[in-house]
Parts: structure tokens; sequence; C-alpha cells
């Protein structure tokens, strides 16, 4: 029995564990199903204090995490969580999105920013992808470090440059990103801080861990601080 026990154990360990924090029931029990489904551990929380109390209790890799709740504004919980245990992934899911909101959860480390309605296939995808980037992030075995943090570095460089080169050729697609449209950059093996840098214009981040950018990929970025100073 304990052979067996620790087998489900191990099982259990490597199941990845999804935390909703939404005070809509109906669509709280939609998502739950969903990704009962897709074979994943889930749990429910239907106010943010209660998201915070079980974040206490357990690790959790992802929170899909509704902005609009009953006691605590979802941006506050998401700041609270990502202080807590920095390392979990957040999908935003809201009915009143704002680009505000948006920057700001991006700001957080958001992977994904979610409208409601949203379809099953949409939920399905941003959650995969946010599994996806939480594990090339989590802490490699100490002697594959320095070559696992060297391949993500020149990943992200190049992720990066692909992006701003694509600004300055596509219309559409620049102006998907000024207008905060997160789905542009799905085909990019981008990280939660890289995804969030283009988005805002942080030029400060992208120096520090890209490199200096051509006047082409830099167009991009003036335009996009400009309009944030414009909205602020």
């Amino acid at each position: 029995m304990s052979a067996v026990h620790t087998a489900a154990s191990r099982a259990a360990e490597q199941t990845p564990t999804i935390l909703i924090m939404e005070d809509e029931t109906n669509v709280a029990k939609g998502l739950k199903l969903i990704l009962d489904e897709e074979g994943y551990q889930v749990d429910w929380a239907d106010s943010g204090a209660r998201a915070l109390e079980l974040f206490q209790q357990k690790q959790y890799d992802l929170l899909l995490a509704d902005l609009r709740l009953p006691d605590i504004d979802g941006i506050e919980v998401i700041k609270e969580v990502k202080h807590q245990k920095p390392r979990t992934g957040v999908i935003v899911i809201t009915g009143y999105s704002t680009v505000n909101s948006a920057v700001e959860a991006m700001k957080l480390g958001a992977s994904d920013y979610l409208q409601k309605p949203f379809t099953d296939d949409e939920i399905r995808t941003a959650i995969h992808e946010a599994l996806a980037i939480e594990a090339t992030f989590r802490p490699a075995p100490q002697v594959a470090v320095p070559v696992v943090n060297e391949t993500a570095l020149l990943l992200q460089k190049r992720e990066v440059f692909r992006v701003l080169n694509r600004t300055a050729d596509d219309k559409s697609f620049w102006q998907d990103l000024m207008d905060m449209r997160l789905e542009a950059l799905d085909h990019y093996k981008l990280s939660p801080e890289a995804r969030t840098a283009i988005l805002t214009g942080d030029l400060r981040w992208i120096n520090d861990n890209v490199g200096e950018l051509t006047q082409k990929q830099l167009r991009f970025i003036f335009q996009r601080q400009q309009n944030e100073v414009l909205v602020h």
C-alpha cells in the first residue's frame, strides 16, 4: 500500500494545480469542468480573501483571476500572490477590460488577459501556454543551470528582436500591439517579463536583458512610451 501511495503522491505532484478566482458561480463551474477534463488539479475561490487563504495552504502553478470580486480588487490579489509565490502563473479573465488594467496585469507578470465571453479553446490555449512558460523558467537541476540560463537568454533576445523587427514592417501587427491585443504575441516564445516589456515599452528592461536596439526596432518602443504618457 505504501508503494501505491507513494506513486500516487508523485503523480499528483506532477499534475499542474490551478486556482480559479471567480465570484460568478456559472463561470467558475464551467471553467472547472473544462480544466477537470484536461486532467488538472483544480480549486475554486469565490472571493479574493478565499484565494489568498488557499495560497497559504497550497502551492498552485496557475491562478485564473477575475478582476472584479466582492471583497478585494483582483489586481491586489495578483500583487500579493506574486509577492508570496512569484513563480505562480497568472491569467486574467474579466468582463470589464480596459487598457490600464491590461497593462497593470502584464506588468505584474500575467501571461494572458482574456475578456469574457471567451471560448473553451481560448482558455485551453492560454492555460497551456502559461504552464509552458512556468515550466520553462522553473529552476533546473544545479548542473544544468548555466546551459539552461544561457539558452533562455539567447531565445529571449531572438524573440524580442523578431517582434520588434516585425512592428517596423507590419502595420497591422504594430496596431495590434498598440491596442494591447495579447494574442498578437501568441506565436512568440516570450517570458512574461519580455512580453510585458514589449507591450509597455519598457526600454530599460530590454536594454538590461536583451541589449541595444536598432533605430528600426526602437520606433515601436518610443511610440509605446509616448502613448503611455498620454494615457496617464
